[in-house]
């Protein structure tokens, strides 16, 4: 799997037309893969598409939740598009989910986030990244099962929003689901960003200097 940077839609160029879940294949649109920066250092980590995303085939678009984590990351300098882009311009950042297809009625189920398990480690081997945002509490506990010693059910996104968790390799910094935060939470997210990661040299993470 070779990526393809001139394509920052799926640019590890994964099965578009998987059928690993028969419940999801009937009611999705499409598969929803990862969409950013192959060389970014920042990874946000979603449970699944909203319908918005579905509708454009990118992660976090959208009005709503979209529009709020777009907006966030381009405060941060990581997107220099308009918060309602379809396709955002972005650097350094790589959007993904847990799952990638949607069931307009339900959440994903554990299996199908198991079964999507392959799509997400691979992007996190290949992109190999300093900083992960789980955003919400699922993708914070799926993450903290293969990459931190912590036990899932010590994990609360509501004291865990907005700090910094060290991880395998790399560290969390959890964000809250966006359409659950409030503003002073946001504020607190991108001050934390900018006061304990963009402010410090977060590659010595993993002892990197450069990419």
């Amino acid at each position: 799997m070779d990526a393809n940077q001139k394509e920052l839609r799926n640019p590890f160029g994964m099965d578009t037309d998987c059928e690993n879940c028969p419940e999801l294949c009937g009611p999705r649109d499409r598969v929803v893969h990862g969409y950013g920066d192959v060389g970014g250092e920042f990874l946000v980590v979603g449970t699944r598409p909203s319908a918005t995303a579905e509708a454009n085939g990118i992660p976090f678009t959208g009005a709503g939740a979209g529009e709020r984590v777009q907006s966030i990351f381009a405060d941060l300098g990581f997107v220099r598009s308009a918060p309602d882009a379809t396709e955002p311009d972005v650097q350094n950042i790589f959007f993904t989910n847990l799952t990638r297809c949607r069931h307009p009625k339900r959440e994903p189920t554990d299996r199908e986030v198991e079964t999507c398990e392959p799509f997400l480690n691979a992007e996190i081997r290949m992109i190999n990244p300093q900083i992960i945002v789980p955003v919400g509490e699922r993708p914070l506990r799926e993450l903290a099962v293969a990459y931190t010693t912590r036990r899932p059910d010590s994990f609360d996104i509501d004291a865990e929003h907005a700090t910094t968790i060290r991880g395998r390799g790399f560290e969390l910094v959890p964000m809250k689901e966006p359409s659950e935060m409030t503003d002073t939470e946001a504020d607190a997210f991108r001050e934390h960003m900018r006061e304990n990661v963009l402010s410090r040299d977060y590659r010595q993470t993993k002892g990197r200097q450069s990419r």
